[in-house]
């Protein structure tokens, strides 16, 4: 995982749309930036309500959330859809986010190694800096966990 204090790293991701979108999009806004394995699987699925059921709340607090999962466009566009997602869902099939939050990393399902990514939350500051890490995150607590420190 990246550390606290550090420079968030930039990307350039297609959202469902297909609008290009870059983290210093948002310079000056804290950024609620998850990242998840897989869209419609049931704890992807879960911590996605979830940010959606909370969506007001960041919006009032004028925090932008983002998902980044190694899914297409077109996956992102029916899983947006299915769950009537609000916030932006970018698809990193190249792995550039994925890898450059270190959240791809070596996974064990039932004895069965492989690579895959390791749900994590990153807070991102005004500034672009991390100002916080949630690593092996609970889909059904993550987004309390968030709204309790964004207090």
């Amino acid at each position: 995982m990246l550390e606290v204090g550090l420079n968030a790293p930039e990307f350039k991701l297609e959202d469902k749309d297909g609008n290009l979108v870059n983290l210093s999009d948002f310079k000056n806004k804290k950024v609620v930036l998850y990242f998840y394995p897989r869209d419609n699987t049931p704890g992807c699925t879960k911590q996605a309500c979830s940010f959606r059921d909370n969506y007001e709340e960041f919006k009032s607090k004028d925090i932008v959330v983002i998902g980044i999962s190694k899914d297409s466009v077109r996956s992102h566009i029916n899983f947006a859809q299915k769950h009537d997602l609000p916030f932006i869902l970018l698809s990193d099939p190249e792995l550039e986010a994925i890898k450059a939050y270190n959240v791809w990393q070596e996974k064990k399902l039932y004895g069965k190694v492989s690579m895959g990514v390791v749900r994590t939350t990153y807070i991102i500051d005004e500034n672009g800096m991390i100002e916080k890490v949630y690593d092996k995150v609970k889909t059904d607590k993550n987004v309390g966990e968030v709204l309790e420190y964004l207090g």
